[in-house]
């Protein structure tokens, strides 16, 4: 058997040598019949051409459909990258929209606090909010203007449409801002058209109800709320919300302040005027009392 064996690889090394040759030769020959610039020669390899390669179409589906998944898959791979920029785009699109929201809120805020009418006798301070109290039990902003801008304890401060709530504490820069949802607010109020007096107590949630009201059967949800004056704690007619029915049929009021963006405030200087009782000191219109003196010493001296 190993006689037979090497009979075998006697006979098969030189048939090897011998295709290896001729495939080298046929290699060298196309290369040579490719390569040769004559018409003749031209006209044999457009013959062969049209002989041959019509005869391995089958040889070429496999090439074709090889080199259609490579372009398939490099048009998956330029999807893909446009899709990821296409994701970073709508990213930053996204980041812009929020930023241009947040600017439009804070230009209607500032439009509102330009262009808000209050009684011509109080006069403001804006001021911009530094913090929240950040407490679930404690309702407070802090604002960025204090005792040297005039800021005392009790003013009004509004968002440029509603009461937000009054001064708590002043100091040199700052000053603290006691808002109408703490449970320490408590407010007189006036809820229109039926005139109803009310008290405004605040109760840590984001609609503070109205108690002592003496008929609240006048009262419906949608009805108007504004500051009193009683007391002297608020001007009066402040906008401050709507009434609105709890679930448990309590009169609450839905605040007409945006407590979620609280950026700027505006603080109503309510300054108490002093009686003049000096009439020399300043013009002033004639009293009564001097009207009646004037009078009777008029006659008298006239007599004289």
């Amino acid at each position: 058997m190993a006689r037979d064996r090497n009979t075998h690889a006697h006979y098969v090394r030189p048939i090897r040598r011998i295709l290896v040759g001729l495939l080298v030769f046929v290699l060298l020959a196309i290369f040579l019949l490719w390569r040769i610039d004559s018409p003749r020669v031209e006209r044999f390899r457009a013959a062969l051409v049209d002989r041959v390669v019509p005869n391995f179409e089958w040889a070429l589906v496999p090439v074709t459909a090889a080199s259609g998944m490579i372009e398939d898959f490099r048009s998956y791979q330029r999807i893909y990258q446009q899709n990821q920029e296409l994701r970073r785009d709508l990213q930053k699109l996204k980041s812009w929209k929020e930023a241009a929201v947040q600017l439009e809120q804070q230009n209607a805020k500032l439009l509102a606090l330009n262009s808000v009418r209050l009684d011509p006798k109080l006069t403001s301070v804006s001021g911009v909010v530094l913090a929240d109290s950040g407490s679930p039990f404690r309702q407070s902003v802090l604002l960025n203007i204090g005792r040297r801008d005039g800021i005392m304890d009790g003013w009004a401060t509004m968002d440029g449409i509603g009461l937000v709530g009054r001064i708590s504490g002043v100091g040199k820069n700052t000053a603290r801002v006691i808002l109408l949802t703490d449970s320490n607010s408590r407010i007189p109020v006036t809820i229109q058209p039926s005139g109803q007096r009310a008290l405004l107590v605040g109760d840590n949630s984001s609609r503070p109800p109205v108690e002592f009201l003496e008929k609240p059967e006048q009262v419906r949800p949608g009805d108007r709320v504004v500051t009193s004056g009683d007391g002297g704690v608020f001007p009066a007619g402040l906008l401050v919300g709507q009434v609105a029915k709890d679930t448990d049929r309590r009169l609450r009021v839905q605040l007409t302040a945006d407590y979620e963006r609280l950026d700027f405030l505006r603080v109503l200087r309510s300054r108490s005027y002093e009686a003049i009782t000096d009439a020399g000191a300043l013009l002033v219109g004639p009293q009564p009392d001097l009207l009646q003196t004037d009078t009777t010493e008029a006659p008298e001296a006239a007599n004289e």
